[in-house]
């Protein structure tokens, strides 16, 4: 009887012993499936983003390819609609380069290629003044141009005049015409007493633009500054590189990519696209 006991007590713990390992069988079988489930997900996903990442590289790829090819048949005069430009719509031109990209010889290649288009009027600018500090170099090697002067009138002539502009052109010429103001009027006590009234009149914001070298936008304030038509972004960023944006109120911008890699027709397809654009003008 005792033995019958011991035997049925000991079958009894074995089937608990063994309802104990399939649960933890099952436990982790369950456990691995989950695991092989985030897995999978894990590995969908990537796929999908690398499989997307492709794509959109090959079709920039394409894009590029087309592109280059077009210029490349514009450049050989094969496509017809670009060999007739209405030059004349374009009476300023600006150019903006990446400082870093400043190239002196590639910067005289492409005026060549506008003197040869037929435009008379360029902007050069770069944000840090590179050329600036150039121009008399690039006046010299390119012949075929003259110094932007204050009183110049944007008309037909033989030669091409060059403006050449930076950021201290901007934000930081203006802060200097404004302390230009303090100091003669505002420190010397040569206003009137009356501090509420308005101070400063067109004329002598005029004359301290001028005194701190910004006589375009000193003419600007009275309507007679030039305004580019068209504004050329060489660089990588599709942005206008801090070019004073009051003299852009109405100019068309296109990013034409690096200067180095910079291309004729491309520079064809820009200009014909300008001439062929409708702009209207508020009041």
């Amino acid at each position: 009887m005792k033995s019958q006991k011991w035997s049925s007590s000991k079958m009894e713990s074995e089937r608990r012993v063994l309802s104990f390992f399939i649960f933890k069988w099952a436990s982790c079988y369950d456990a691995l499936l989950l695991m092989g489930g985030d897995m999978i997900v894990n590995i969908l996903l990537r796929l999908t983003w690398h499989l997307l990442h492709v794509t959109i590289h090959l079709c920039y790829f394409a894009i590029n390819i087309a592109n280059a090819l077009e210029s490349h048949l514009i450049s050989k005069g094969l496509l017809r609609r670009y060999k007739s430009l209405h030059i004349s719509k374009l009476q300023y031109l600006a150019i903006v380069i990446e400082s870093e990209d400043c190239r002196t010889s590639n910067v005289i290649e492409l005026l060549q290629w506008l003197a040869d288009l037929g435009v008379k009027h360029v902007c050069l600018y770069d944000k840090e003044g590179i050329l600036k500090k150039s121009k008399d170099f690039i006046l010299e090697k390119f012949d075929g141009a003259t110094l932007f002067q204050e009183n110049d009138v944007l008309l037909d002539q033989p030669l091409m005049t060059l403006e050449f502009a930076s950021f201290s052109d901007g934000k930081e010429a203006v802060a200097k015409a404004a302390n230009v103001l303090f100091m003669k009027y505002l420190k010397s006590g040569s206003t009137s007493s009356c501090q509420g009234d308005q101070i400063f009149t067109e004329s002598q914001m005029g004359e301290a633009l001028k005194t701190v070298g910004l006589c375009y936008l000193s003419d600007l304030l009275g309507g007679n500054g030039p305004e580019p038509d068209l504004l050329l972004v060489y660089g990588p960023a599709r942005c206008h590189l801090g070019f004073p944006a009051w003299r852009i109120r109405y100019t068309e911008i296109q990013h034409m990519g690096p200067l180095k890699s910079m291309k004729y027709g491309s520079l064809i397809k820009a200009i014909y696209k300008f001439t062929m654009v409708q702009q209207n003008y508020g009041k």
